[in-house]
């Protein structure tokens, strides 16, 4: 798919174009539903660096205090393989008498992601706790409601 065809792109190159048409940038904005500050930012976008300046960009920066450590998460990780049958709460209380501090729902949000990862490794935890311990509507990117 090019950069031209791709909707966004092309509901912002429609918007220029229809301004050129009419000659009328407020008229153009009001017809689109734009406000003439956005207009005028397409405008330069377009104006220095083409067509592909245009496209979507995430302006988000990662927030790495969210992410949980690779120690805490192979220690959950390899405590489900070593005791299948104890649930979170459990799982966080044994790692908290170990030196691991996490709580009950880190243990659920690390081992959530990987079904099968906990059910192959080192005979893998049963296929009932995964089902209580891994979400089946999460998919391996961490999204609710998408399957893999």
């Amino acid at each position: 798919m090019t950069v031209v065809n791709q909707p966004i792109v092309k509901h912002k190159l429609g918007l220029l174009n229809l301004a050129q048409e009419l000659g009328n940038v407020s008229q153009a904005c009001k017809i689109m539903g734009v406000s003439r500050d956005t207009f005028y930012r397409y405008q330069e976008a377009k104006a220095t660096g083409g067509v592909e300046a245009l496209l979507q960009k995430d302006r988000r920066r990662p927030n790495l205090k969210n992410r949980i450590d690779q120690a805490i998460e192979s220690a959950v990780l390899a405590y489900a393989i070593e005791q299948p049958a104890h649930g979170q709460v459990r799982v966080s209380n044994e790692l908290r008498k170990r030196g691991t501090f996490v709580s009950p729902s880190g243990v659920r949000s690390i081992a959530a992601p990987w079904p099968g990862q906990l059910q192959t490794a080192a005979g893998g935890i049963g296929e009932a706790r995964c089902k209580q311990w891994c979400r089946a509507d999460r998919s391996p990117g961490g999204r609710t409601g998408e399957k893999a």
